[in-house]
This record gives C-alpha cells, structure tokens and sequence, in this order.
C-alpha cells in the first residue's frame, strides 16, 4: 500500500525555558550546548536522517537567535578562511534555501496550539514532531524518528514514540493506553495526558516524537483547553485513535530530559563520555570527584563497568 512519505517536520520552540534562569534569560534554551553542539543541532540532524526535507519552527518572542544559527555567519566563516582554520565544525547549521520555515506562537497556549499554528505550511501531508528537549540518542546511523520512519512505511497512519518508566514518573507525561503488542510496535486503544498518580493505563510514556496525519489540525482548531489549562496534543491525539491506526513504537536507545537540569547534565556527561577526544579526560575527572582513586586507563575502564 502506498503511504504518503513523510517530508516535513514541526520543532516547537517558543517555550520561555524557565527552569534554565538566568541562562535562559537573553539564550533560547534550545541553544543551551550539548557539549560543543546546541539542542536544536541534533534533533535537526536526527530528522535529516530520517528523510525529513522541510524543518518548521514554530518560535516566539525573543527566539530570533534560532534563525539567526541556521544561517550564514559571515564573519566567523570569513575569519576562519583567512586563518586556514577548519570549518567542518559548522557542517549542517546552515539549512538549504527554502527549507527552514520560521514562525510564530503568538501566545503560550500550549503545545497542541503551537502544532496548530503550522497547519497552513503542513498542509495535506502526514508531518512528524520533534520536542528539542527530548534528547534522543540512539546508535550510529538509528535515530528516535528514523526509527519510527521506518514504522510508518509498516503500517502508517499515526505513531508515537514510546518509552517505559515508572509508574511513579507518569504524573508527568502523556501516557499509552496499550492494546496488542508486535516486537517494537505497540497498538494505541488510549492516551492519558498526565494521569493522576496510580491510574495510568500503563508505563509507556510520550517522550517527545510524533508522526501525525494531517487531519489533526483540524481537531487542534476547535480543542478546548486541557490539563494545565492549555490546548493539549495529546487530547486531539486521542480522539483520532479508532478513526486511524495509531501505534506506539518502542525506541532502542536513550533518552535525556533536557528540560531539567540533572537530565541535561545526564546528556552532557553521556556525550563527553562517548568522545574519543573527551572521554578518558572526563571519566577521570569524575572518578576524582567521586573520590575513586584509578591511576591508569585500564582502572578507568573497569571502574566504568
């Protein structure tokens, strides 16, 4: 059966980013750095791996900075020429003519609400979603949409990605209600935006990626207002399941929460460790920190594992 591709992605950025103050005061908190790369950068190379062609961000006041990454910076590039220096650190922060649309959520009404201001550059195609915040590392070449880009030419229709966490964590997110279960393929019979504690339908949570059809922006035009008084996704989701397939896909890999300050420091440490040029260098720092005396790499290593 043939299933319209997915081309185009919604990064939803207006967020005030106020768990990140001061820092977040005058920098958008999706260019708070990952080691030496913005947020922004790596969900934009996860979604370029996975086919995406058209990155939309839906932005707000005060986050022009995020246009202003993804274009030319003459003066660095002009400078770094004359010196000779390397410029393959700036590969990929600079997005094709045409393919980056900025635009605004003129108020914070939510998420639903900012999904829904890009219907008109969404259209008639099914769309994905990516939440920056949402740090999702997953093997070479394997990324979280990638992933599920793969699901969706299974079986279409509508998918979320899914992770399992404690029930004691459910409070917190949007929540799966599972039906039949296929290897990495979870059906959807439900989705619960941020359950009371002790009557989730499950442990799957909404970690931050969507593959969604168009026709929710219909439903998202007329959304009442949701849990914390805000036009919710996960309820325009939900009234779409039995009229579309809707699945969960199961992502092999790890997530960071990089919308609070112990996951972005998780990411931070995760990524330094991954490094050939970091890694010895942060892992004994540390060890040291911890008060783990290791006098060689070897010592390193096995206090690793």
């Amino acid at each position: 059966m043939y299933r319209s591709p997915v081309r185009k992605a919604v990064f939803p950025v207006a967020g005030l980013g106020t768990r990140f103050l001061p820092a977040t005061k005058s920098v958008p908190k999706e260019l708070l750095p990952v080691v030496d790369r913005p947020l922004i950068q790596y969900v934009v190379d996860e979604a370029r791996e996975a086919g995406i062609e058209q990155m939309i961000f839906v932005t707000g006041r005060g986050k022009g900075a995020i246009e202003d990454y993804f274009d030319i910076a003459y003066e660095a590039e002009a400078t770094q020429r004359e010196r000779g220096k390397d410029l393959s650190a700036l590969d990929g922060t600079r997005l094709s003519p045409g393919n980056a649309v900025f635009l605004r959520q003129q108020e914070p009404l939510g998420l639903g609400h900012a999904i829904w201001c890009a219907r008109d550059i969404v259209g008639d195609e099914p769309f994905a979603i990516l939440l920056p915040d949402e740090f999702m590392k997953g093997a070479p070449g394997r990324g979280c949409l990638k992933q599920m880009v793969e699901a969706y030419e299974k079986v279409g229709g509508n998918l979320v990605c899914a992770l399992e966490v404690s029930m004691a964590e459910t409070p917190s997110y949007g929540v799966i209600d599972p039906g039949k279960r296929d290897g990495a393929l979870t059906e959807v019979k439900g989705l619960v935006e941020k359950p009371a504690p002790g009557t989730a339908p499950s442990n799957l949570i909404l970690p931050g990626r969507y593959i969604l059809q168009p026709e929710v922006m219909k439903i998202l035009e007329t959304q009442e207002k949701g849990a914390g008084g805000e036009i919710q996704l996960t309820d325009a989701m939900a009234s779409m399941i039995g009229q579309q397939p809707f699945h969960g896909v199961t992502f092999d890999g790890r997530r960071f929460d990089c919308g609070s300050k112990a996951g972005y420091i998780e990411a931070n440490l995760a990524l330094a460790l991954d490094r050939a040029d970091l890694s010895n260098h942060i892992r004994r720092f540390a060890l040291t920190e911890l008060g783990v005396e290791c006098s060689s790499p070897a010592e390193w290593s096995a206090n690793e594992s």
